[in-house]
């Protein structure tokens, strides 16, 4: 298999670029790059891995990944098999904060953008409410002008720095410190994870996958994630559990427990419950109110 990097380059010939993706899937591994990235889900479903932190993504979601912060956005397993007529859309805005910019953001004028991105160095979400407005002012970026675009993209964060009070880090802890070596093998166990976690996993197995006895692994994970193993893979467990209890493919809690890595029900209400704050049935229960 084809080593890929852990930081990955993205063309820096303008200080804003646009991108828009059109494919079957997500970059399905952990990376990097020193543009902070505003990313519009216009297609697609997943889950997002920032740092040590998950989140379920939709069509529709706007984030802000912070430079250099570890993200890696997985589509669903169903995007992954063949002949699905699935594919992802995103428009996504990069920028560097400490590269071509960095001149406007020294600018007496532009002390509330510098700082409203170092208040954000680890991303948000924008709120479902506001999605639309900021959305509409990310296609007028994409569509701008050389004269236009540094304008288009000053209102739209404008636009953003006055829901500053709403937007609650997606992280908060900063691993952008990973060297490429410790990258690839944290962007390694995550995949692996990622993609067993329905089945029992044991802490030698995943272990050996990195490479490393249980307790260098337990003290490794640990020491880069903030989170041991076993809590890490319980959230991911919870968040696909979630994601399935609304997708109106199964019959039960108890079928979906079961799906997600979990050998008995008492086991998942309880494992539910210390992630989410809530039980099963009280979470998809306000999810149908919503």
């Amino acid at each position: 298999m084809k080593v890929l990097q852990f930081t990955i380059p993205v063309a820096h010939d303008r200080t804003v670029i646009v991108q828009e993706d059109d494919m079957p899937h997500f970059y399905p591994y952990l990376h990097r790059h020193r543009e902070a990235q505003l990313i519009w889900i216009k297609e697609g479903e997943g889950t997002l891995i920032v740092a040590n932190n998950m989140y379920a993504f939709q069509k529709g979601d706007v984030y802000l990944l912070g430079a250099n912060q570890p993200h890696l956005l997985k589509s669903n397993p169903v995007y992954f098999e063949e002949n699905s007529g699935l594919k992802i859309q995103s428009l996504m805005i990069f920028f560097d904060p400490q590269g071509k910019l960095a001149p406007v953001l020294a600018l007496p004028e532009m002390q509330w953008l510098a700082t409203f991105m170092q208040q954000h160095q680890n991303g948000f979400k924008v709120p479902q409410a506001h999605q639309a407005h900021i959305v509409s002012q990310m296609e007028a970026v994409q569509q701008a002008g050389n004269t236009e675009v540094m304008v288009s993209f000053l209102n739209l964060f404008q636009s953003l720095q006055q829901l500053n009070n709403q937007l609650e880090p997606l992280s908060t802890s900063i691993l952008s410190g990973f060297s490429e070596s410790e990258g690839l093998r944290i962007g390694h166990i995550f995949n692996f994870l990622m993609q067993n976690y329905h089945r029992n996993i044991s802490l030698e197995e995943v272990a050996a996958e990195a490479h490393l006895t249980p307790q260098a692994f337990c003290r490794y994970f640990k020491k880069h994630t903030r989170q041991t193993f076993i809590a890490f893979l319980n959230e991911l467990r919870i968040n696909e559990a979630c994601k399935k209890l609304t997708s109106s493919q199964f019959e039960n809690i108890a079928s979906v427990a079961y799906t997600c890595g979990f050998n008995n029900i008492t086991n998942f209400n309880r494992v539910f419950r210390s992630v989410k704050g809530q039980a099963p049935k009280a979470y998809f229960k306000r999810l149908l109110q919503i």
